[in-house]
């Protein structure tokens, strides 16, 4: 398999999947302007490209798993032009572009977020889908509870608590396993749904995505700081001028390597019950992962 060249067709399957969205939707204001406005601003689109070929090497159609795959981008997305926001981190670019609110403004911003949050469920609970009932509730239930209170958003939270005071190498850990690992865990965990994978599959790609999603934002602190902020797409330092406790503020550049190449050969480890051939491309994934420059 020629990983890059798949990666690429995913990551299109995804660009045209999410373009038809909103399609023949009935104007309302801005608001459908600014939801695609982020949402179709580019970007590695990690998550869904988990959740379709997790459902292919647990052995279903991928093409079954694109509802869920959009699904997880419009929430991530919606994180994102929330995390933007001034009450939040104030950031005026977003992937070489100005945020949200700085397009359409605060108000817009905001309702834009939300839009995307229940678009994402409107189309995972889609009722022409050919799933099984309970694959699709399943998969749906899995989704909620990563985004909520118990996941992401609760990350949010205590990342929000964590700025401006030290804090412990365990809650970055903990804070990070929820703001930037439980998405990931869902998309990975999803695609498993979808195919009918077994419990013990699930956990296995579940452990891939804990490892692999905790390696990711390890990799972004350091990028913070040491990445290109043309080739980023956003300002470097804000982790520092935010005053946020990073794992490069407690471990050091080489501490983080190292923990980094630890993490992804645990991501790759955990999918040792799928066979090389059936899991080359995630393992190819995550080593990708673990040395990208944006």
């Amino acid at each position: 398999m020629d990983e890059k060249a798949h990666l690429n067709a995913l990551q299109e399957q995804v660009e045209t999947a999410l373009r038809a969205c909103f399609q023949g939707r009935e104007p309302r204001g801005d608001i459908y302007d600014a939801m695609e406005y982020s949402l179709l601003a580019g970007g590695k689109r990690v998550r869904p490209v988990l959740t379709l070929e997790v459902c292919r090497m647990c052995g279903g159609d991928p093409a079954l798993a694109m509802p869920f795959a959009c699904a997880v981008e419009m929430i991530h997305t919606y994180s994102l032009i929330h995390d933007d926001l001034p009450c939040m981190d104030d950031d005026d670019l977003r992937r070489g572009k100005p945020t949200n609110h700085k397009i359409y403004g605060e108000a817009t911003a905001v309702l834009a977020g939300d839009g995307l949050l229940t678009a994402a469920f409107e189309i995972a609970l889609r009722e022409d889908s050919p799933l099984p009932p309970q694959r699709v509730v399943a998969a749906a239930a899995c989704l909620a509870r990563a985004a909520g209170a118990h996941g992401m958003v609760g990350g949010q939270v205590l990342d929000m608590a964590a700025e401006g005071r030290a804090v412990s190498r365990y809650d970055v850990e903990q804070l990070q396993r929820l703001k930037t690992g439980a998405l990931l865990s869902a998309a990975a965990e999803m695609g498993c749904i979808v195919a009918g994978g077994t419990r013990e599959e699930q956990e296995a790609v579940r452990l891939y995505a804990e490892k692999l999603g905790m390696a990711f934002q390890i990799r972004d602190d350091m990028l913070d700081l040491e990445g290109n902020e043309a080739t980023l797409g956003k300002p470097i330092g804000s982790d520092q001028a935010n005053e946020k406790t990073t794992f490069v503020s407690l471990l050091g550049m080489d501490g983080c390597r190292a923990l980094v190449k630890k993490l992804t050969d645990e991501a790759v480890c955990a999918l040792s019950r799928f066979g090389a051939e059936r899991s080359s491309f995630l393992c190819w994934l995550a080593e990708a992962l673990a040395g990208r420059e944006q």
